[in-house]
C-alpha cells in the first residue's frame, strides 16, 4: 500500500531524515521506533506534506503522492494523528469529529461512524458535549484517533499516540488501534514507546539519526540483542 524510497528531510542545512526506504503492505501495522530526534516525526510529516521533501518518493497503493496537498491525501484515503492531538479546544467532542469528516456528504453514514467512534471509544461518548480543550490527554488522544476515522482511511499514520499518557491510558489507546487494523485499517505507528509498539505491530524498522538501522518482524527485533540494549533497558 505503501512504499517510501530515498526519502529525505532537511531543516536548513540540518539532515533530519537521511533517504531512507520502508514499505507497508496493505492490511498490515508497522512501526517506525526510535529515540526522540530519531527523524521519525519528521518522516510522518513529510509523508502527510506537512513538510517539502529534499527528496525520495512516496508511492501509495502505486501512485505518486509526494506533490499532493495535504487535503487531498484525505480524498486519497490517508488521514493523520498528529502528535501533540491537535483538537480544535473550543470545539465539543461532536463537532471535532464532524471536522474529520469535512470532506464527505453522506449524513447518514456519518452519524453512524460517530457512533463507531463512541463505541470505540466510550469515556468520548460520556463527554460528547465537553469542550475538547477541557479533556485530559489521554481523552484528547482518543478523540484525535476518532477524528481522523471519520474520514474513512485506508491508512492510517500515528504519531506517537502514548506520549505523556499513564500506562493504563496507553493500554487502551494501543487497544484501539489493534481494533483498528482488525476492522481492515492500516497502520504506520511511529513511537519513542519502543516495548509498547514491539508489542502490536506486526513489523518495524528502527530509525537512528535520521537512517533506517534496523528492521524485521516486531519478534525478531524484541529478541534482537541491540534494541533490547537500546530501547528496552535489558
Amino acid at each position: 500500500m505503501l512504499e517510501v524510497t530515498g526519502l529525505r528531510v532537511a531543516y536548513g542545512g540540518i539532515q533530519a531524515v537521511r533517504g531512507i526506504t520502508f514499505h507497508v503492505n496493505t492490511g498490515e501495522m508497522v512501526a517506525l521506533i526510535g529515540a526522540n530526534g530519531a527523524g521519525k516525526t519528521s518522516t510522518l510529516k513529510a509523508m502527510a506534506r506537512l513538510l517539502n521533501a529534499a527528496g525520495g518518493s512516496v508511492r501509495y497503493c502505486g501512485k505518486e503522492i509526494s506533490a499532493l496537498a495535504p487535503h487531498e491525501l484525505v480524498g486519497e484515503g490517508i488521514a493523520l494523528v498528529p502528535e501533540g492531538r491537535g483538537v480544535f479546544p473550543r470545539m465539543s467532542i461532536v463537532e471535532n469529529l464532524l471536522m474529520g469528516a469535512y470532506s464527505r456528504q453522506d449524513k447518514a453514514e456519518i452519524s453512524a461512524d460517530s457512533d463507531h467512534v463512541f463505541s470505540l471509544f466510550p469515556r468520548l461518548k460520556e463527554r460528547s458535549t465537553q469542550l475538547a480543550g477541557t479533556l485530559s490527554g489521554g481523552e484528547q488522544q482518543m478523540l484525535a484517533i476518532g477524528r481522523a476515522l471519520m474520514s474513512r482511511p485506508k491508512l492510517l499514520l500515528l504519531d506517537e499516540p502514548s506520549m505523556g499518557l499513564a500506562p493504563v491510558l496507553v493500554d487502551q489507546i494501543l487497544d484501539a488501534v489493534v481494533a483498528l487494523r482488525s476492522r481492515g485499517v492500516t497502520v504506520l505507528l511511529v513511537e519513542q514507546n519502543v516495548l509498547a509498539a514491539l508489542s502490536i505491530a506486526d513489523r518495524a524498522y528502527v530509525i537512528e539519526t535520521g537512517r533506517i538501522v534496523l528492521w524485521g518482524s516486531a519478534a525478531e527485533l524484541r529478541d534482537d540483542a541491540r534494541v533490547r540494549e537500546a530501547y528496552l533497558g535489558v
